[in-house]
């Protein structure tokens, strides 16, 4: 008894009664069970009270002096101050079966007639009181329950099992699914009809089989009224009662466009990773094989036959610029993604862009047999920018237009002037021009339109989007113009001019072609771990004049170095044991051999490439494969 009443001190009673002699039993019983009780001896008090003092339970007479226990009751229960107190109505008088059944109907949560024992009085109390702690846990859980679905972005629903009537769903349907909820009141299906209708019929039926227990979790395209596709990943299971039998169901839809969005990105990058690398493998096969049957036949041929040996160098010569060029671009592409493509800005005049560009699509141009028009105002026009970045833009339009022009098509090469402060490179071509479809993606990685009736797949598909990338990168755009395919395509870019006028650039030197003048700094030294590599280097330099040593570690280097002592060493970096760069800090580093002249010769080419040859003490630094000119303008320099 003593653990209930401390459960108990807490819990306020009211008890009224006019009679005071019923009114102290009822009191000394409750008060001996534990509870805090009050009195009133009326109606008017006991309803002024149950307002002031909000008891858990009311004790409540029927026959009161002013105001009956049944309108008391009433009064009590209608108030939404007072409506969730509990009301236990006794009577002395009134204990018929119609008199029990009037005080329920008035509102009371239990009725008891006299006469009445403390046990029976105690028993309904705590009864009525576990009742109402029940039903406030429950309506605290569903309050919590409210919140938490009123709160998430999914759609969360709960169906009755057997109708599929809809019991509630919470705010976010009108929003996600774009049409309102209060539809589902009057058709509970009405969430059918906002699914795209290639989808609805497969889950139309699989949401019928729910029913039966199957596994429902779908993913399905919602099309909203304004047209957006919303990609839907919908569940939904039974709910089980006490004794596990289903009766409702359970469902939650979620937003999953955009994992659907990242799902396709990834497929195309996937799909655009395989093309890429099929290409690659068939550009790379493409210059490799002339290579190779240039070089049997030279194996083959007689010394004497002098032309045989001259075309089956150019052969070489050409395709080795062709894997050149494809190694470059692929470069140039890893540096711009990773933020690492440095410009070299110089104020420059636009003919030092054009004419390198032209040198290097001619060629292509004149073995198709393409009319060359260039259209050029008389005066010069003056840019901020990289030359070099800005010649590779123009020529590799050059090149793709010279690339996609059938055998004996016009390409014409036009600068306007569109503003004061703009400058125009367009170049146009009469060839198989560009489908609608692609048009809008043709400066995207790896994109490629068709090919010329007379070629191959060809190129990389990156071209462009390096084009696009340097252009922005100087401050300019570059877009696409085609009415279609085999109607022709125009490239143009668009390049901010300098506003005031300065002298004009010296023109650039003209690539450098023959044998250069030997001065006494004639000793060189190779090493290069690949064999092949080194003795053909090393015979081309002597052919140019040179005495030359090979080596092809970093032991026998440096043994060569001190017995030969070459006046310059030209070093690969990527050799096993011992590399490039340690080899140059062991020459540095040895008093006898630190005036030795250094130059890198490696395939490794960025910036960070270049900042380390530096460091480890290299003169210059060219990349493999580095052209004759630039071999002979750094052998100059020596």
């Amino acid at each position: 008894m003593k653990d209930k009443a401390m459960s108990n001190d807490s819990i306020l009673i009211l008890n009224v009664d006019d009679n005071d002699g019923a009114r102290y039993v009822k009191t000394r019983i409750l008060q001996g069970a534990g509870f805090k009780v009050v009195e009133a001896a009326n109606g008017t008090d006991g309803l002024a009270m149950a307002r002031q003092m909000l008891p858990a339970l009311v004790l409540l007479d029927v026959k009161l002096p002013d105001i009956n226990g049944i309108e008391v009751c009433r009064r009590i229960k209608d108030d939404p101050l007072t409506a969730g107190v509990l009301v236990l109505q006794t009577s002395a008088a009134l204990t018929g079966r119609d008199d029990k059944i009037r005080g329920l109907e008035g509102g009371a949560d239990n009725y008891l007639a006299a006469p009445i024992e403390a046990d029976e009085l105690v028993a309904n109390v705590n009864a009525l009181l576990r009742l109402q702690r029940t039903q406030t846990e429950l309506r605290n859980s569903e309050e919590r329950f409210r919140q938490l679905t009123e709160n998430i972005e999914d759609v969360f629903w709960m169906f009755d099992l057997q109708s599929r009537a809809l019991l509630y769903v919470n705010n976010a349907y009108d929003s996600f699914w774009g049409r309102a909820a209060a539809q589902l009141q009057h058709n509970t299906g009405d969430w059918l009809n906002a699914i795209h209708a290639d989808d609805r019929i497969a889950v139309s039926a699989r949401w019928e089989a729910l029913r039966r227990g199957e596994h429902y979790d779908e993913e399905y395209r919602l099309l909203l009224a304004d047209g957006t596709l919303r990609w839907v990943r919908d569940r939904a299971f039974q709910v089980r009662d006490a004794g596990h039998t289903p009766y409702r169901i359970a469902r939650i839809s979620s937003d999953i466009t955009q994992r659907k969005t990242m799902e396709g990105l990834l497929r195309a990058a996937d799909d655009n990773k395989n093309d890429f690398l099929a290409t690659l493998a068939h550009e790379l096969r493409n210059p490799l094989s002339p290579i190779r049957n240039a070089v049997a036949l030279m194996g083959v041929a007689d010394a004497s036959e002098v032309e045989v040996h001259r075309k089956a160098r150019q052969v070489i010569m050409r395709q080795v610029g062709h894997l050149a060029r494809l190694v470059d671009d692929l470069l140039d592409v890893a540096r711009i993604s990773e933020g690492k493509l440095a410009l070299r800005l110089e104020d420059l005049e636009l003919r030092s862009v054009l004419e390198p560009a032209l040198e290097t699509a001619r060629p292509l141009m004149e073995s198709r047999g393409h009319t060359l028009t260039v259209v050029a105002p008389p005066h010069p026009i003056r840019l901020h920018g990289d030359p070099v970045r800005l010649a590779q833009a123009v020529g590799n339009l050059l090149h793709n237009a010279a690339k996609f022009t059938v055998v004996g098509g016009a390409i014409r090469l036009e600068v306007t002037s569109p503003a004061p402060d703009r400058v125009r490179i367009a170049v146009r071509d009469n060839g198989i021009g560009i489908s609608t479809e692609n048009l809008p993606r043709i400066f995207d990685m790896f994109a490629q339109g068709a090919s010329a009736h007379d070629r191959a797949h060809d190129g990389l598909g990156i071209g462009l989007s390096l084009v696009s990338k340097m252009v922005q990168m100087h401050g300019g755009t570059v877009y696409a113009e085609s009415a279609g395919t085999d109607q022709g395509s125009s490239f143009v870019i668009e390049l901010p001019v300098l506003a005031a006028p300065g002298a004009e650039p010296a023109a650039p030197a003209p690539a450098g072609g023959g044998v250069p003048v030997v001065t006494g700094l004639n000793r060189l030294l190779v090493v290069d771990d690949n064999v092949d590599s080194g003795e053909v280097l090393g015979d081309l330099l002597k052919l140019l004049g040179y005495e030359v040593r090979l080596a092809h570690d970093a032991a026998s280097a440096m043994a060569s170095a001190r017995a030969f002592e070459p006046h310059a060493m030209i070093l690969d970096i990527g050799m096993p044991h011992v590399d490039g760069y340690a080899l140059a800090r062991m020459l540095r580093a040895d008093s006898a051999l630190s005036r030795i002249r250094l130059i890198a010769h490696t395939g490794f080419g960025s910036a960070q490439d270049r900042e380390k040859t530096a460091a480890a003490g290299f003169d210059f630094h060219l990349v493999k494969p580095a052209a004759l000119d630039e071999l002979q303008q750094t052998l100059r320099l020596l």
